[in-house]
């Protein structure tokens, strides 16, 4: 690596922080997870690389993250090729933050006004710059899953399976994760990211780009159901959707509506099944 190449953001960075506890302020290093930008571009035959979406994310796996996005939004379910941007114009700091998905052929609708040049999300929430209710709920979907669903006992074992696989969580406590795992609680991949939406498409993009189906009996994310995370896993083909955390009506109505199961408050002792 020359000296005035830019260097590749880690998930964590170091700190100094003063600890206060009864017995006194302590001085000691800490962990802050990485949040920075990622500008995703899409280009295919006869069309330069055009951005599509910017969000704030966990910086690792951004090939997959900006993968499992496009399939999320209904707007692929295979990619030609990633890589990070190479424009002459980008700044030493950003060019591990601009990704270039190319397709093999137009996608499959207009990424239109939804996703103009001006559209950006937060790490917080997955549906912002949806310019209206009907966009929405107008969630992508894949064939509806037809294997085997996890049994109550392996549903409840399954935030365990997934908080064994946050290494990033342990260091920071400041990320979300999500994992992909089969009716009998393999697990398949487990993704996080400071994004709960973000780490569902960077589990959705490992899959992808591993050539393998993202729909699988599962998927594990470890806070609230969130109207976003059930529509990404509707777009992805999942047969159930199991949180943590309490889902939200407008996620419950979409869940019963396409047919996806989904489980909140889910921990060794118990859950709750809602579709």
């Amino acid at each position: 690596m020359t000296p005035d190449r830019a260097r590749r953001p880690g998930p964590t960075v170091r700190t100094r922080v003063h600890e206060l506890t009864p017995t006194g302020e302590h001085a000691r290093e800490d962990r802050l997870v990485t949040e920075e930008p990622l500008e995703i571009r899409l280009a295919w035959p006869g069309a330069p690389a055009r951005r599509v979406w910017v969000t704030m994310r966990t910086p690792g796996h951004d090939f997959e993250l900006a993968t499992g996005w496009l399939v999320h939004e209904g707007l692929t379910r295979s990619v030609k090729g990633v890589a990070y941007c190479t424009d002459a114009d980008l700044a030493p700091e950003q060019e591990f933050n601009v990704v270039t998905v190319t397709l093999d052929s137009p996608p499959l609708h207009d990424p239109g006004h939804r996703h103009v040049a001006e559209s950006s999300g937060s790490s917080a929430c997955g549906v912002c710059g949806k310019d209206s209710v009907a966009a929405a709920l107008a969630a992508p979907r894949a064939v509806p899953w037809s294997g085997e669903l996890p049994a109550p006992d392996v549903v409840r074992s399954l935030p365990g399976l997934l908080r064994a696989g946050q290494a990033v969580f342990s260091r920071t406590g400041g990320v979300h994760a999500a994992g992909l795992f089969t009716a009998a609680g393999e697990a398949l991949v487990v993704r996080e990211d400071v994004g709960r939406h973000n780490a569902v498409d960077k589990v959705t993009g490992a899959r992808v780009l591993a050539g393998d189906s993202p729909a699988e009996a599962v998927l594990v994310v470890s806070g609230r159901a969130g109207f976003e995370l059930v529509q990404k896993a509707i777009a992805a083909g999942v047969g159930s959707l199991v949180a943590v955390g309490a889902p939200t009506s407008l996620s419950v109505a979409l869940a019963r509506e396409s047919g996806l199961a989904l489980f909140g408050f889910t921990s060794g002792e118990r859950c709750v099944r809602y579709t």
